[in-house]
């Protein structure tokens, strides 16, 4: 039994931040849902990279989930999704806000059914607010948030980060206010909407940015006020010399973050450096610093660099790309990559920090692979099921 067995969500989000939340809750125990438009189903079920046919993200987010597929857009379907929301613990709603409130299907008609149904609404940019209604995507998010304008390079505009932060955060605090919601439930009965924004969960991943924007900037080493978010300036976003990134004498990089006088202090004794307090604090003292060590680096490889890191504790790792990092020996011993099985062949997956180990999940669902089951768990009759996949099948064949 997983903490959340007895759990059921109806999940209507499509793509990486909603599906990140339910994978969550899948992963928990829950029985989630997705409810997918019968003309093509989840977007990301079509974008590459594909494995087994299927994109590779999509088989990723929605192992042990099931799918059902009606029309929306139809009077019929939009009946059986308000009969269905009315016998599941949670909704979870990625649409610009109004948009289910135009299909006769807005929260508080479904709460109104349903008092104790969890209604988490994840958007850009919130329920409220001047840019509620406004189309975004992750790079827009981090942008309006601030946290894209705290990173480097100074002398341009900021690179297009790595992963979206965004996406990935928003996913993540809908699965905690869920987690939230569904204990405060027991306490009062009641369910709640819940009013997600990316662009918060994007600020909130900025903190000390925030921090020092909101206390007016840094000094410098030389007195003068440093501009607060100066675009790759601060201490972790490359301002010191002793936080950053270099390549090694074979080209690799190298990740350092000395943070610490004293893992700076053993980094410096091992590199033959003066270990000089005032490397960790930013200034324009660090422009020389940065370019003594990158020369320093560029005298040893990788391997070099490697195991001076398992000699010395100074908080030094080279820079994996995804690939890579997949074959890494330490994320294997945590056991973070395995396999499922299916008939598509095996399906790699990725282990979340809460993902249970010791349990066969299902693979990801093909496009309407349980409309029947949904159905028929939440009381309708064949008859009625008949109706609906016949109703769908008509709009998917024009």
């Amino acid at each position: 039994m997983r903490p959340l067995t007895d759990t059921r969500v109806l999940d209507l989000s499509r793509l990486l931040p909603g599906p990140l939340a339910t994978l969550v809750l899948a992963d928990l125990g829950a029985t989630v849902d997705k409810i997918e438009d019968v003309a093509g189903g989840d977007l990301l079920r079509h974008i590459p990279p594909q494995i087994a046919g299927e994109s590779a993200a999509f088989q990723l987010l929605n192992r042990g989930k099931r799918s059902a597929l009606l029309d929306l857009k139809r009077p019929e379907g939009r009946d059986a999704f308000r009969r269905l929301a009315a016998t599941y613990d949670v909704l979870v709603d990625t649409f610009r806000p109004g948009v289910l409130d135009r299909l006769g299907l807005g929260h508080e008609a479904l709460c109104a059914d349903n008092p104790r149904l969890i209604v988490c609404a994840l958007t850009g940019y919130g329920q409220t607010g001047d840019l509620a209604a406004r189309a975004g995507h992750d790079l827009n998010y981090v942008a309006r948030a601030g946290v894209l304008g705290a990173q480097g390079p100074a002398e341009g505009p900021p690179e297009v980060p790595g992963f979206q932060a965004a996406d990935v955060g928003g996913g993540l605090w809908c699965a905690i206010a869920v987690l939230a919601a569904l204990r405060e439930r027991e306490r009062t009965g009641r369910g709640a909407v819940l009013d997600i924004a990316m662009t918060d969960a994007a600020l909130g991943l900025a903190l000390p940015s925030l921090a020092a924007a909101l206390a007016g900037g840094e000094r410098r080493q030389d007195g003068e006020a440093a501009r607060a978010g100066a675009a790759g300036g601060e201490l972790l976003t490359g301002g010191i010399a002793p936080y950053n990134t270099y390549l090694s004498k074979d080209g690799h990089p190298m990740a350092l973050a000395a943070l610490e006088p004293k893992f700076w202090r053993s980094f410096c004794e091992g590199a033959g450096l003066d270990p000089d307090l005032t490397a960790l604090v930013p200034g324009p003292h660090q422009i020389e610093l940065k370019r003594a060590l990158a020369a320093v680096f560029r005298g040893r490889t990788r391997a070099e660099w490697e195991a001076f890191a398992a000699e010395r504790d100074c908080c030094l790792e080279p820079v994996l790309d995804p690939r890579s990092a997949a074959a890494d020996p330490h994320l294997a011993s945590r056991e973070l990559l395995f396999e499922i099985a299916s008939p598509r062949g095996r399906i790699p997956q990725l282990r979340t920090p809460v993902t249970p180990r010791g349990v066969a999940f299902a693979p990801a669902p093909v496009a309407g692979e349980h409309t029947r089951a949904v159905l028929r768990d939440a009381g309708f009759s064949d008859a009625d099921v008949d109706a609906l996949i016949r109703a769908g099948a008509a709009r998917e064949a024009r």
